[in-house]
């Protein structure tokens, strides 16, 4: 997994280097939630299933709810950077024993801002909820978009959560909507990229740009050739 990707699962899981080594639960798990989001990124849905229920696995040995909440909340922002908004059932049936920080991000990636406490939530959003409050009185109500660029955010896949968290709240600019569809191709992330193609296609269509609609169909058909991913 590329850098970023690895950066946030270490601080969703609290995997990090030790004296004396971590327990070999916290590896396996870390490992197999690591290869659950790769495997979901690159559309391989089977292997990331897999490889997500040993992670589960891993963590409920513990018998931590609140670990197991940050995996599903995991599992759950590779989804919504991947523009599949659906509920988070794995982390709401565990949202009653999860943390203030897993309350706050799960707030955040369904897009309801109100009551967040921006210390709460890792430090790449901080300045989005932050900026969207302070924007004007309403803005945490009524979904009036932030004036941060995404390109300000360095890791690929929390650029592209945020991306999609902006785009439930409100809409995106073209600008970010094709950053978006950059961080997803630079990384080789099939399925976000195709999600993020499927927005720019709508936005050239409703716009009568016919010329940009062919252009992006025809990158769109160039990744549906491509194969999801090793079968594990």
């Amino acid at each position: 997994m590329k850098r970023a990707t690895t950066l946030l699962l270490i601080t969703l899981l609290g995997a990090c280097a030790s004296t004396p080594p971590p327990p070999d639960w916290q590896t396996n798990a870390f490992a197999a939630l690591r290869s659950a989001t790769s495997a979901y990124l690159a559309g391989n849905t089977r292997l990331a299933d897999l490889e997500f229920t040993r992670t589960r696995q891993e963590i409920a040995r513990t018998g931590r709810a609140d670990l197991l909440a940050r995996a599903e909340l995991a599992r759950c922002a590779a989804q919504v950077a991947s523009l599949e908004l659906t509920p988070c059932p794995g982390y709401q049936a565990l949202a009653a024993d999860a943390h203030p920080s897993e309350q706050a991000y799960a707030a955040f990636l369904a897009g309801d801002w109100r009551g967040i406490n921006p210390a709460h939530l890792p430090a790449q959003y901080r300045e989005l909820v932050t900026q969207a409050r302070d924007s004007s009185p309403a803005s945490a109500t009524t979904g009036t978009p932030p004036q941060a660029a995404l390109s300000q955010i360095q890791e690929p896949l929390s650029r592209l959560i945020a991306a999609a968290v902006l785009l439930t709240r409100t809409s995106i600019s073209p600008v970010d909507t094709a950053l978006a569809v950059d961080t997803a191709s630079s990384q080789g992330w099939r399925r976000p990229l195709l999600a993020w193609l499927g927005v720019q296609l709508k936005s050239a269509q409703n716009t009568g740009d016919m010329a940009a609609a062919e252009r992006i169909q025809r990158r769109i058909n160039l990744v549906l050739q491509t194969p999801t991913g090793q079968p594990g």
